[in-house]
Order: structure tokens, then C-alpha cells, then sequence
């Protein structure tokens, strides 16, 4: 007896598929891919035991033990599972939906404001070897991290962005975030990347900035305090030495993208 299979089991397995890929890339980014293949295997036990092989007594137990453990997973990893829905809602496939209720009539000169202070503040704290963790933001909420700095609100301004990290500022040890061309916060703590194939000439700035990139979709720009270099890491690469010239470029051709 042949099993009926149509359009609709495809697009069952493609969508199962596709939440497996992007759980994986989860686990992935937050370290704890090992958890995902555990998850897996006693998934597909649970399915052999109560589907396939119709072990009543065993089949009841698994189901109990899927039930609490899936409860148990969520409490666990609440924190990287709202960041996964928060970049699913933010997937640039979406975006069409937001521009429909977004301001309209808004020039690329004014989105792309913050790239010329942005980068003369960089140019000035590198000759001055002042060490500095500029956040840009792109799609995803960082609320997270912002609240965990000073709320501040004012135009992106390159003498700004150099008092907040002179070396006698109380602010500028931690990240400045910046949003729409506006300052949105400063002192801010980002997330340290823990890989172990890091460098070990990286400073606390460059882990923080490489840990932020592979956290979110922001742009972050790390100016170093002992050799005065500029990089920037996105989407959990970090490029560097840069030029002010390969700076201005990149955050160009990344807003441009958008």
C-alpha cells in the first residue's frame, strides 16, 4: 500500500527543515551545539519508540519526558530563543512589510547622517590612540544591551563621540550604541566572544565587538587603545587593520545594502 505524498508533505519537510537549520545556527552561535545534537538524537528515539517500533510503556514515558524537557529547554535558553525570534522578525525578507509603515519621503543623505562623524571621530581617536566601541545599529532591537549603559539621546556628532571616550570620561570603557543617526546610549556592556581560535593579541574591545557581531546584525567599530587601529566586525568576522578610507567604504556599501 503506496503512502499518499503531495505538495503539501514537501512544504511539511521544507518548513521542518528550515527550523532545524536555523535552531542549529542557534545552538551554533551560543556555543551549546552539542545540547542541539542530544536534543536531536532524543527526538528521533522518541520517535522510533511511540512511531515506528509502537512501544506503548516506553512511548508513554518519552512523551512525558519530551513534554518537561521541552518546558525545561525553554527556560534554560530563554534568552537565546528571544533572540532568535527577534531575528526572524527582523530578516531583511520582512522588510518590505515595514517600509509600507514607515516614514516615507526619507533621502539616503539622511540615513547615512552618522558615516562622516562616525569616521572622522575614529580618524582622530586612532591618531590619539584612544580606545573606543562604536555599536551601529541595523535591524535587530538591542534593548538588551542598551539598558545595560547610560540612556543617552543626541545627533551623532564626531567631537561627542571623542569626549565620550577620552581616557578621564567615566563612559568610556563601555560600548557607545548608536541608532537613525542619534547616540541612543553609552557605557554600555556587550557580550564577550568566548571562541578559543581568537586571537590572543585581541583586546577586551575586540571580543566584546566580535561577541556583539555574532549576537546581533549590528556593525560594530572597535578603535584600539595600544595601537590605535580601526576594525569592524559584523556578522561574527572581525576585518582589520583598517584605513579610514576602507572604513567609510564599508559602512557605506553596508547601509547601501539595506
Amino acid at each position: 500500500m503506496f503512502v499518499a505524498f503531495g505538495i503539501k508533505d514537501v512544504i511539511d519537510i521544507l518548513l521542518v527543515a528550515f527550523f532545524l537549520y536555523q535552531v542549529y545556527k542557534l545552538m551554533k552561535s551560543s556555543g551549546t551545539l552539542a545540547i542541539f545534537g542530544g536534543v536531536v538524537a532524543v527526538i528521533v528515539v522518541w520517535l522510533l519508540v511511540s512511531q515506528v517500533l509502537e512501544m506503548r510503556l516506553m512511548g508513554m514515558i518519552l512523551d512525558k519526558f519530551i513534554s518537561v524537557g521541552f518546558l525545561v529547554i525553554v527556560i534554560l535558553f530563554q534568552d537565546d530563543i528571544r533572540r532568535f525570534l527577534v531575528a526572524l522578525g527582523s530578516n531583511r525578507g520582512w522588510k518590505f512589510i515595514v517600509r509600507i509603515f514607515s516614514r516615507k519621503g526619507e533621502s539616503a543623505g539622511d540615513k547615512d547622517r552618522y558615516i562622516a562623524p562616525v569616521v572622522l571621530a575614529c580618524l582622530n581617536m586612532s591618531r590619539k590612540k584612544t580606545g573606543a566601541l562604536i555599536v551601529i545599529r541595523k535591524e535587530m532591537d538591542l534593548s538588551a544591551y542598551i539598558h545595560t549603559g547610560e540612556m543617552f539621546t543626541a545627533e551623532v556628532n564626531a567631537r561627542l563621540i571623542e569626549n565620550i571616550f577620552f581616557k578621564n570620561s567615566p563612559l568610556h570603557d563601555g560600548a557607545m550604541i548608536s541608532a537613525d543617526n542619534q547616540i541612543t546610549a553609552v557605557g554600555c556592556i556587550l557580550p564577550v566572544a568566548q571562541n578559543a581560535n581568537i586571537s590572543k593579541d585581541m583586546g577586551l574591545r575586540h571580543r566584546a565587538g566580535l561577541g556583539m557581531s555574532k549576537e546581533t546584525d549590528a556593525t560594530v567599530i572597535i578603535v584600539s587603545e595600544e595601537r590605535g587601529t580601526i576594525a569592524v566586525a559584523h556578522n561574527g568576522k572581525l576585518i582589520s587593520p583598517l584605513s579610514v578610507e576602507e572604513l567609510q567604504q564599508i559602512l557605506s556599501d553596508e547601509k547601501n545594502a539595506e
